[in-house]
């Protein structure tokens, strides 16, 4: 399919920019100087056409449900194009036909004057093999009503696959969130032009479905990306020299594992030393649990956590603090907010910071002097910090990760439904892997370790990079299999290490 490409799933390793609404409207308005009149619509519609083609060849019947705009004129320059190709093609056109935009037009009076049955009424939608929502383009801002949400719900209503131009009706092309109490839950998604974040963070991905992309010739990079959808490259995990040895791979010392909590600890621990670190040093905030050998992880070595507080030790290290840390963390924090060389902040640690302002002032006090640190919320933890609601948190997850990322002075990842990694003064990033499974108890204490590991291996890496790169490996270690069963914290680190791409020598 000239122009089409895939964008998912994360086997395809590129690095896409993703573009908000203002900045699509300049791409817009850039294709649309630089073509005939009506040629990009005409560009738009067939793209949609031979991808519906593509990923339904044996559907016969079609219904393409178009708006008063231009999606709904990329929709029907789409239907005009498979009635061509012998397809039963009925349009449903909502809106006033005689207000439609000048491009719109155009593509209505070809559609009629190649006969394609249209109706505006949604009385009895069409039995269809395949639809098309041509409803609500990059321009909705509020929740649809009347028709237009009775059309969302009748597509949603099919069995028939769903393609989706540009983005699913009723969905935030920024935010990934419903504008009202539904949004078109799509099979596939053509995005037109460039990609929105949207597509790829909070509820976006359940309703994009597959998702491609046709730029229509224009050159993505002209226009500064609001994110980026991450991938890997060669250099994220380069290969061990001959010469190397474990001190060459640094020390992480993990901090966490309250009464009742120990495996929070020792998960972390294990993560840790699979990702390379080259000692990991474990301090159990339980005291029946110091001094225990791991029988699992033998390779771990437990400590005191007075022995491990000692300033040599923190400012040698990249400490992992937090994971199932209970209230005794707040003791230690202290100390490690002060002398951690690499921090990684995780679940009872970030609690502890958000109800205490001396601990939220020397965590931001860190990027001052030059000692870098990365927090790893999920939704309900980052809006502790951030003084809101978890369901703020989610309703806008990029502004709110790069306010929590500005506020901390930290890099953030804030866990979820496409991951967000940001930090001051960056573009940030949405992780485009993982899927459901890793919705277990202990995950999140594998990341946090796992993290502390690779940045321990890598000290001159940033730590954006370093979270890009964990959070993208500890999602596709989860995907490739049956979503229906969790993926045992236990068994995480062996799948991340199996996970890890390889590319040509």
């Amino acid at each position: 399919m000239s122009g089409i490409t895939p964008v998912l799933p994360a086997q395809v390793l590129r690095a896409w920019p993703l573009h908000g609404v203002a900045a699509s409207r300049d791409m817009e308005a850039r294709g649309l100087a630089d073509s005939a009149p009506h040629a990009l619509m005409q560009a738009a519609g067939q793209a949609v056409a031979r991808l519906a083609l593509a990923v339904a060849p044996h559907a016969q019947r079609v219904w393409v449900a178009c708006g008063p705009g231009n999606n709904g004129g990329d929709g029907l320059v789409a239907a005009t194009q498979l009635h061509r190709a012998g397809r039963r093609v009925n349009v449903t056109l909502l809106g006033d036909a005689t207000r439609l935009p000048a491009d719109a037009a155009n593509a209505l009076q070809q559609a009629q004057a190649a006969q394609v049955p249209i109706t505006s009424t949604l009385a009895s939608p069409p039995d269809a093999d395949l639809a098309i929502d041509a409803l609500l383009g990059l321009g909705a801002a509020r929740a649809p009503q009347g028709d237009m949400a009775l059309a969302i719900a009748a597509l949603n209503a099919l069995s028939a696959p769903v393609l989706a131009v540009d983005l699913p009706s009723g969905l935030h092309a920024e935010r990934g969130q419903p504008l009202g109490g539904e949004a078109v839950r799509a099979t596939h998604t053509l995005a037109l032009l460039g990609l929105k974040p949207g597509l790829f963070t909070g509820r976006g991905r359940d309703h994009a479905g597959h998702i491609w992309l046709d730029s229509l010739g224009q050159d993505l990079n002209l226009q500064t990306p609001s994110a980026w959808l991450w991938s890997p490259t060669a250099q994220t995990w380069p290969l061990r020299e001959h010469q190397q040895h474990k001190g060459s791979f640094g020390d992480v010392v993990v901090l966490g594992g309250a009464p009742g909590m120990g495996g929070a600890a020792l998960l972390a621990g294990r993560a840790a030393l699979a990702a390379g670190a080259g000692r990991v040093l474990l301090g159990a905030l339980d005291p029946t649990l110091q001094g225990l050998v791991d029988t699992q992880g033998p390779e771990l070595m437990p400590r005191t956590v007075a022995s491990l507080l000692q300033v040599s030790i923190l400012s040698s290290s990249t400490v992992v603090c937090g994971c199932g840390g209970g209230q005794a963390v707040r003791a230690v924090l202290p100390a490690v907010l002060h002398h951690a060389a690499r921090l990684v902040l995780d679940a009872d640690a970030l609690n502890a910071v958000a109800a205490d302002d001396h601990l939220r002032r020397l965590l931001h006090a860190r990027a001052g002097s030059g000692r870098a640190s990365v927090v790893t919320p999920h939704p309900l933890e980052a809006a502790r910090l951030l003084g809101c609601d978890a369901a703020a948190v989610q309703a806008d997850r990029l502004g709110q990760a790069q306010a929590l990322a500005e506020s901390l002075q930290a890099t953030v990842v804030l866990k979820g439904s496409g991951s967000v990694i940001a930090s001051p003064g960056q573009v940030p990033a949405i992780n485009p892997t993982g899927n459901a499974r890793l919705a277990t108890a202990g995950s999140g204490d594998v990341l946090a370790g796992w993290l502390g590991g690779h940045w321990s291996s890598r000290h001159a890496t940033s730590p954006h990079d370093v979270a890009c790169a964990c959070a993208w490996l500890h999602g596709r270690a989860a995907e490739g299999a049956d979503t229906r069963l969790p993926l045992r914290a236990a068994d995480l680190a062996d799948a991340m290490r199996g996970a890890l791409p390889s590319w040509p020598a």
